[in-house]
């Protein structure tokens, strides 16, 4: 939490005025008790109804400038805290953003989430309670105790003696909560890791019938969570109870007491009346300080998760200075590549080498875990290589900076993923600038013109989010044309027309090869038929790439392409 505080810099003018007109409401209201007791001694006792006037207004004045500085107060806490949750929230989703696919991968998107939301909501909130009450507190605490000293040294002791003993009872429970709010959060991660994963998965779900055993699972979780949440609640519960009963003590002891005086003609009614009242301002301040500590105890705790994502290292590192490509060299070299997932028992490539010439078609296809799409997530370099070399028109992969990177290829993944905007906002991701007339031929090239025409607002027409209001064979086609519309060096298809009929898949890989110039096109398919005309297909088997050639030469001496082809197409058709 301390190393998270240095992004409140910026409203470090807010963070010292805030607390400042807390201290001063704090010091006026300390005034109060002395006002009433004048009241008492003086106006009551003696009858002086011009000064009972005259204190009433004084009771007036302190209480509205107490007011005004309240609000204030709240004003530059608010503001220095809400500006510190918004940096900060810019600063962890820039750092997600900078993390690789297996960094992501590692800490969890339902874990990620959680931190730029809640936890950094419990963090503005302990921030702005901490500008309030931090000082404040503590101030009106020992303030009350030095006024009780100014109006009787003997029953002030009362102070002195219970002060310390609320002091160790609240930070004690303090101490024992801040682990224990720890285990909470993580068990809710876990709630929420759980409820994303089933949300997103519903048809899956329903169509297996598991919602018994899934809502079973939940409960499970959630009962965890709520168990460790009493656990800590009915630690933290002690606080008011114990504070109110020692604090209550105190009240008894100082009545007794204080009676004692005034019949004996040491104090006055007055006094023994601003004592009570002195009393009473420590028992509200030790219940705001206990509710203030539960809440910086939970923002502690939110601040080192959040503090943990940002001490993540990318384990990626672009350089900056752009290269130079050989426009001579393949377009693509795969030389003994091998692939280790992090955690994996396993590798899931091993040993691959292949060439991709500038605007040549290459096919790959492979049984289901063969490792199509891991050999295409290293093109991009989602994922680095645990062994061999990756060369991009004669450049290791490795030396390109992130953009010009992935600026020269152009993606399709298998999942097609649109985002809530019109169709024109969703084709310039490709490239921000393009403009209607090349959004068109996009549309045009991946076949989507067809269906876009026959929208009533045509590129102005919105897109739910994910692409819920489109079919399946729309989102892929539009995902394509997102791709095509940067005029990509590389084209990467992964598994990308599966929602496709063959004679719209047979147009858009025609389209495509028509193109001038035409990119190298990678397509990952587990159709025959979409890659038998690649200029050169790929057979993958369990990580190992275990033959490469033209459609006729894998079909009369590979048996894995044999198996996969004539599970399509039976003999007699072939």
């Amino acid at each position: 939490m301390k190393k998270l505080l240095r992004y409140m810099g910026a409203y470090k003018l807010e963070s010292v005025l805030g607390p400042l007109f807390k201290l001063l409401e704090a010091t006026f209201e300390l005034i109060v008790p002395l006002v009433v007791a004048s009241i008492i001694d003086v106006g009551i006792e003696q009858q002086n109804k011009p000064h009972i006037w005259k204190m009433c207004l004084i009771l007036i004045a302190l209480a509205l400038i107490g007011l005004v500085c309240s609000i204030t107060a709240q004003y530059f806490a608010a503001k220095a805290s809400v500006g510190f949750a918004t940096k900060l929230r810019h600063i962890l989703f820039s750092h997600v953003q900078s993390l690789s696919h297996a960094d992501i991968d590692r800490l969890g998107t339902s874990t990620l989430i959680t931190r730029m939301t809640s936890d950094v909501n419990q963090v503005q909130s302990g921030v702005n309670l901490a500008l309030r009450l931090l000082l404040r507190s503590p101030f009106v605490v020992f303030g009350a105790m030095i006024m009780a000293f100014t109006v009787d040294v003997r029953s002030a002791w009362t102070f002195a003696v219970i002060i310390p003993i609320l002091c160790v009872v609240v930070f004690g429970i303090m101490l024992i909560s801040i682990p224990l709010y720890r285990k909470v959060q993580a068990s809710l991660d876990r709630v929420l890791g759980i409820t994303r994963e089933n949300l997103v998965g519903v048809r899956v779900l329903r169509a297996f019938g598991k919602q018994k055993s899934e809502t079973e699972e939940f409960d499970s979780r959630n009962e965890h969570l709520t168990a460790v949440q009493k656990h800590v609640g009915k630690i933290t519960a002690l606080m008011n109870p114990v504070t109110f009963l020692l604090i209550n003590l105190a009240i008894i002891a100082l009545i007794y007491t204080g009676a004692l005086q005034v019949q004996s003609g040491m104090l006055t009614q007055g006094e023994v009346v601003a004592l009570y009242s002195y009393m009473s301002q420590i028992l509200v301040e030790l219940i705001k300080m206990a509710n203030l500590i539960i809440s910086m105890t939970k923002a502690a705790a939110c601040g080192s998760r959040i503090q943990k994502v940002l001490e993540v290292e990318p384990s990626q590192k672009f350089p900056a200075t752009p290269v130079t490509p050989d426009r001579d060299a393949d377009a693509i070299r795969f030389s003994h590549v091998g692939l280790t997932y992090e955690g994996a028992g396993e590798a899931s490539l091993r040993d691959i080498s292949f060439t991709a010439a500038r605007g040549e078609t290459l096919g790959i296809i492979g049984g289901t875990g063969a490792g199509k799409s891991s050999l295409v997530s290293l093109i991009p370099r989602f994922y680095d290589t645990t062994e061999g070399e990756i060369r991009l028109a004669g450049v290791p992969v490795g030396e390109y900076p992130a953009e010009q990177l992935r600026s020269a290829i152009g993606i399709v993944p298998q999942k097609a993923v649109l985002f809530h905007g019109t169709v024109r906002d969703n084709m310039r991701w490709g490239r921000s600038d393009a403009t209607d007339e090349e959004i068109r031929r996009a549309l045009e090239l991946s076949q989507a013109a067809e269906f876009i025409d026959r929208l009533e607002d045509g590129l102005d027409h919105m897109i739910e989010q994910g692409g819920r209001n489109l079919s399946g064979g729309q989102r892929q086609r539009l995902t394509i044309a997102r791709a095509l519309v940067a005029n990509p060096e590389i084209l990467i298809l992964d598994d990308s027309a599966s929602a496709l009929d063959y004679a719209t898949d047979l147009k858009l890989r025609r389209a495509i090869a028509g193109m001038d110039p035409a990119p190298t096109t990678v397509i990952v398919s587990q159709r025959a038929a979409s890659i038998r005309h690649a200029d050169r297909i790929l057979v993958l088997d369990d990580g190992e790439l275990v033959a490469q050639g033209t459609h006729d030469e894998l079909l009369k001496d590979c048996e894995v392409y044999q198996e996969i082809y004539y599970s399509q197409f039976p003999k007699e058709e072939a």
